[in-house]
């Protein structure tokens, strides 16, 4: 018997007919002592003979292995891609099959082995079949790959085996066969833990971070009691974890498994005297698998986790596609904000303010509109605040400005029998933090020819009221100057009217929700009106005269409320009953149509 698991032997190259009796002898003889379990297989698959370790290795005696197939015993067939290699070794079409098989031994533990498949040296028939036992080797990847998907604070899977079981999850194959087809998720984060490991120290942290896993692994156990699929849980990093929930049955398990969770952390925790208590906030998925990936169904449990803290924190928030669809509009908006105002997408449209007493127009309100390619005309409120958060609305704010004033100034030219109207444009705070406004409207009056007494700058009364420092200083320059100065939404903010004496400002816009009250008038539609409002409004106009301000009444809709405004001594009235917002051409008309009743006076 010749021939060795690794190529020619030293006498390989000798001419094989020299070999005596004895170096058979010696051959045998080295085959039998080798550390290395081998068998020599015939052309047929059969065991021609094995070694004393290949006997040890299957536990028993290498001689009963004589002609037993050698395929079986060490599981070859199991698999077509084995077999087939393994086949084609025995028929000399190929060179080596070296494969990996898990044996079990007939004390009833289990071995990893190493099996190799070569030809004989020197050509002759059959095959040498060797096993390494490499059960030490995998018991150390096991341990090694453990550590490695493992945190070593909570002992829970980490991130990169909760991304494995995930990815698992969503592929085919895993619920194609069986299960329901969906999958759900709990994205779970500890509000407030910063401050613990800020005044308590990362040893109490970490502490913190191992008894919420505890919980948390208990809440798993017990929502999977009776079902086929335990809720896997993991630390995700820092003070995040998620419940991953294979062949969820519904929205309403997700839901019940965010409710146990929050509950499981509501008890106080103790940790060597430190006695803490802590809430958490949970963002919820559910949804089928199929054409789900691992990176969006994290994306949407992100969102909602974020919705939970800022609805409030301490509570669970399932995904809502409308509510995303929103934000994901906003991103869109936001991130073609600046390019948007440089392609020239935005308009003004502008409202008429008219004298409640003679029902003249005497001004319009500029009102900017976005002209979007995707999204249709936007109003101020789906962008203006994008614009306040970005920046973007000191460019945007000059834009307007200018064109407000620059067509102003074109009404004076084109009408000049006429007394020329003011314009109001709105100005944001960053306004006057973030550019020098006083320069701006300076400059933009210059270059249009507009005089300052027909410019009016609309200002929140929360923005204006309490102003102090380059704020107030602004305002008082832009007085001086002669521009008026209105406060918008009067009543809903601060309501300081004795402050109002200290600034500089000349008009007061009452929020239309007053006005709303004076909706019916006597008997009309059998609904009486709200003495309050009236009181109110009233009294609001009384101190505003006395301290020598103008009141314009914002959403004026029907002849009864402007005609109880003007009886309760409202200056200018806005709203739909004169004119909704339209475009310049359109106050053209109207002035046109004024100075014809004007003439035929």
């Amino acid at each position: 018997m010749s021939g060795t698991s690794e190529g020619p032997t030293p006498a390989a190259d000798l001419d094989r007919s020299a070999v005596t009796d004895s170096d058979h002898t010696i051959y045998h003889r080295v085959f039998a002592a080798a550390p290395l379990s081998m068998a020599v297989v015939d052309r047929e698959g059969l065991v021609v003979g094995a070694n004393p370790a290949f006997g040890d290795l299957l536990g028993t005696d290498a001689d009963t292995l004589t002609g037993r197939v050698a395929a079986d015993l060490v599981d070859l067939a199991s698999d077509a891609r084995t077999w087939h290699a393994y086949l084609e070794v025995l028929r000399g079409r190929q060179a080596r099959l070296r494969c990996t098989r898990r044996l079990k031994h007939p004390d009833g533990h289990s071995l990893w082995v190493q099996v190799t498949v070569a030809p004989l040296a020197g050509g002759g028939p059959g095959v040498l079949l060797s096993v390494t036992d490499i059960s030490a080797r995998r018991e150390l990847q096991a341990r090694l790959r453990h550590l490695q998907m493992h945190d070593p604070v909570t002992r829970l899977p980490n991130r990169t085996l909760f991304f494995e079981r995930l990815t698992a999850a969503l592929e085919a194959e895993s619920y194609e066969e069986s299960g329901t087809g969906r999958i759900g998720l709990c994205y779970l984060d500890l509000d407030g833990f910063k401050a613990v490991n800020d005044t308590l120290g990362h040893r109490v942290g970490d502490r913190l971070l191992a008894a919420v896993a505890e919980r948390l692994t208990r809440v798993a156990d017990e929502a999977g009691f009776a079902r086929a699929v335990t809720p896997l849980v993991a630390r995700l990093g820092g003070d995040e974890f998620a419940l991953l929930v294979e062949d969820s049955t519904g929205t309403e398990q997700l839901a019940d498994l965010a409710e146990s969770a929050l509950k499981a952390l509501e008890e106080p925790f103790d940790l060597a005297g430190q006695r803490l208590s802590l809430t958490a906030s949970i963002g919820v998925v559910e949804r089928h698998a199929p054409g789900t990936t691992a990176t969006g169904l994290m994306q949407a449990a992100d969102t909602t986790l974020y919705w939970a803290k800022a609805d409030g924190k301490a509570r669970w928030t399932l995904f809502d596609p409308e509510r995303n669809a929103h934000r994901m509009t906003r991103q869109a908006l936001s991130s073609t904000l600046r390019p948007a105002i440089e392609r020239g997408e935005f308009t003004l449209e502008y409202q008429p303010l008219v004298g409640m007493e003679n029902g003249k127009l005497s001004g319009v309100e500029a009102l900017v509109r976005w002209n979007h390619p995707q999204f249709g005309t936007l109003t101020p409120n789906r962008f203006i605040g994008l614009a306040e958060e970005d920046g973007s609305i000191v460019q945007l704010g000059r834009w307007a400005l200018a064109t407000a004033c620059r067509q102003a100034r074109r009404w004076q030219l084109d009408h000049p029998g006429e007394p020329p109207i003011f314009v109001s444009v709105n100005v944001a705070v960053r306004q006057v933090w973030d550019s020098d406004l006083v320069a701006d409207v300076a400059k933009t009056l210059s270059e249009t020819g507009l005089a300052p007494h027909l410019l009016q700058l609309e200002l929140t009364e929360s923005a204006v009221m309490g102003s102090a420092g380059r704020p107030l200083q602004a305002l008082q320059a832009l007085s001086d100057m002669g521009v008026r100065i209105a406060i918008d939404d009067f009543g809903t903010g601060y309501s300081n009217l004795a402050y109002l004496s200290r600034l500089p400002v000349s008009v007061l816009k009452l929020d239309g929700s007053f006005v709303r009250g004076f909706q019916y008038e006597g008997a009309a539609k059998g609904v009486p009106p709200n003495p309050a409002d009236e009181v109110i409004v009233e009294a609001m106009i009384q101190l505003a005269h006395r301290l020598g301000l103008t009141v314009t009444a914002e959403c004026v809709e029907t002849s009864a409320q402007a005609s109880r405004l003007r009886r309760i001594g409202c200056d200018t009235g806005q709203g739909w009953l004169y004119s909704r917002p339209v475009p310049p051409d359109r106050i053209s008309e109207l002035l046109g149509a004024q100075a014809d009743v004007v003439a035929k006076q």
